[in-house]
């Protein structure tokens, strides 16, 4: 198991690493394995350490960087002993590199020119956006493009004019006094939860852009979304932001606007290796509560139900896998191999379905990155890797999972899975299916539309078996009979909101696909809604009358009399 967090520092033999202990036992554990793997690289023996303690992220993701750090810190004491890094060669030092995409500086954007309303807050999308966001940074930004450290998030505002200012989140800094006794932190509470503090390392207006209020705006706007980014790729919510000005040179104005805190300024230190150095910059620390009560949760003796549900994030929304069938009729090979490989046939290993199948069980397992799943399938017996086919009974590697998905049409695979987990087992077992749709947050991209999606899900696993975009010139009730249409409602109750409480919905629920419904009476329907406050509530059993208040479901309309029933579903 992964090291543990305790208070027997003083242990013979014992080490405090990051607020846990390592114990003599996980120490000859990790000699146990660079014995069995004399010429391993490094990140190999954290791989395999990981494995034995089942250290993972919050994410599910193996905690590799973290492990790296403690063999490190090992041989460092002479505790244990690691291959020897091959001398690097000495390089010419690089030439600047010329700039790609921002070689002319477009025209200056003012007041009349730019609306505020307008601007768009979104995460950067792909490798070109990130390499496009980099050079920015080193070409305009006083710091130049600095690492991102830790799990980090990169942003960008844009209009219809294109790209207006750039910011980025990473790791917060390892130790600052002004905010651990703005927390309340100890040393050991500090290690524990750490990673719940998000750091603005950069922000960057683009020197064209001279639009005044723009820089709080753009910050306010990365605020509001900036937990739920954080919480959709790794599995873990943050609590606190932070940032670091330089106050020679700013005021930092737009934090003040955005009600971020003024808490001091620090001594001017920066980490160099495993210490600190003197740089004689001494800068302004700001904070922001991303939530009403993150000092105390932060600050509390034991972990507050905000921190312990980080662990449980993985496995919220996943299911077993391994009661799913993979091969043979109905099994997912069977169910992806209709669909075409948009890949060139030279050089091609593993088949496209058996990485498509991987990804999928991935997903479902609570995988969110293309690291994670390269992760699980890993995990992976050969016998279950030669089931599927792969190329030497091994896993694909991150790169071939990032190709592939990246490649594939993604609505064909979400129909054909859809249809695939709506013939298991789980899903002949479930009793009800939510039928709802969203607009998906940060889909618009300054001239689009958001997406907006219509799901079927399921109730207690929340597995989407069937999902449709709905365009812009049409509705959610247009798609509601085509997306059931091709499930097996039989016995099954179907959940929805006032929207779908429509006559024609109802009755193809009932009749068509033979299943129950309930729905949600409001003042979308004036008729409906009339005639339910009509009825005496003492013809209702106590149940009865709570479902009435609620909403009301019935089997059949025809188990009413005419008159009571017009205008009714």
């Amino acid at each position: 198991m992964a090291p543990q967090v305790g208070r027997e520092a003083a242990k013979p033999g014992c080490i405090r690493f990051r607020g846990c202990i390592v114990s003599p036992d996980e120490i000859r554990l990790i000699r146990d394995v660079i014995r069995q793997q004399p010429k391993a690289l490094r990140r190999h023996i954290a791989l395999l350490v990981c494995r034995r303690w089942n250290w993972k992220r919050p994410n599910g993701e193996l905690n590799v960087r973290a492990c790296l750090d403690l063999l490190a810190r090992l041989q460092k004491s002479g505790q244990i002993k690691l291959r020897e890094r091959k001398p690097r060669r000495a390089r010419r030092r690089a030439a600047a590199p010329q700039p790609k995409y921002w070689t002319t500086a477009p025209a200056i954007l003012g007041p009349t020119d730019v609306e505020l309303r307008r601007i768009v807050v979104r995460p950067i999308r792909d490798r070109e956006e990130t390499a496009r966001w980099r050079e920015a940074m080193a070409l305009f930004h006083y710091l130049g493009d600095g690492e991102l450290v830790g799990e980090s998030l990169r942003y960008v505002a844009e209009e219809d004019r294109g790209w207006l200012a750039l910011l980025g989140w990473g790791a917060a800094a390892l130790k600052c006094r002004h905010r651990e006794s703005f927390l309340g932190w100890p040393d050991q509470l500090r290690l524990q939860r750490l990673g719940f503090v998000v750091n603005n390392a950069r922000f960057l207006i683009l020197p064209w852009v001279r639009v005044p209020h723009l820089a709080s705006h753009v910050l306010a706007a990365n605020l509001r979304r900036l937990c739920r980014d954080w919480e959709l790729l790794y599995a873990h919510r943050v609590l606190v932001a932070e940032t670091f000005v330089d106050l020679n040179r700013f005021r930092g104005t737009c934090y003040r606007a955005c009600n971020w805190k003024y808490l001091g300024q620090t001594r001017g230190m920066g980490r160099q290796g495993a210490g600190y150095v003197q740089h004689g910059v001494p800068k302004g620390l700001f904070v922001y509560l991303l939530h009403s009560r993150a000092q105390e949760i932060l600050s509390s003796a034991f972990p507050s139900p905000e921190i312990l549900e980080t662990s449980a994030m993985t496995t919220r929304f996943s299911i077993d896998v391994n009661r799913l069938p993979l091969e043979g009729k109905g099994g997912l090979l069977d169910a992806l191999g209709e669909l075409p490989d948009p890949r060139e046939p030279q050089g091609i290993r593993h088949p496209f379905r058996s990485v498509l199948a991987l990804s999928v069980m991935a997903t479902l397992s609570g995988m969110r990155t293309y690291e994670g799943i390269a992760e699980w399938a890993k995990d992976l017996p050969k016998e279950t890797l030669k089931r599927l086919r792969c190329w030497c009974h091994q896993a694909p590697s991150e790169p071939t999972f990032r190709r592939v998905l990246q490649s594939v049409d993604a609505e064909q695979v979400d129909q054909k899975v859809g249809e695939w987990l709506s013939g298991q087992e789980f899903y002949r077992q479930a009793k009800a299916i939510a039928f709802d749709g969203k607009t998906l947050r940060g889909s618009g991209d300054g001239d689009g539309e958001p997406w907006h999606l219509l799901s079927a899900v399921t109730h207690g696993e929340a597995v989407v078996v069937a999902q449709q975009s709905v365009g812009e010139k049409t509705n959610e009730i247009t798609h509601a009979k085509p997306l059931l249409g091709s499930l097996d409602l039989e016995g099954k109750v179907v959940t929805a909101d006032a929207m779908h409480t429509q006559t024609d919905f109802a009755r193809f629920v009932v009749e068509e696909k033979k299943a129950d419904y309930v729905l949600i009476a409001k003042d979308n329907q004036p008729t409906l809604h009339a005639d339910i406050k009509l009825l005496h509530t003492e013809d209702f059993s106590p149940s009865g009358q709570l479902r009435r208040q609620a909403s009301w479901a019935y089997r059949d309309p025809q188990d009413f009399p005419l008159k009571q029933t017009e205008g009714l579903p």
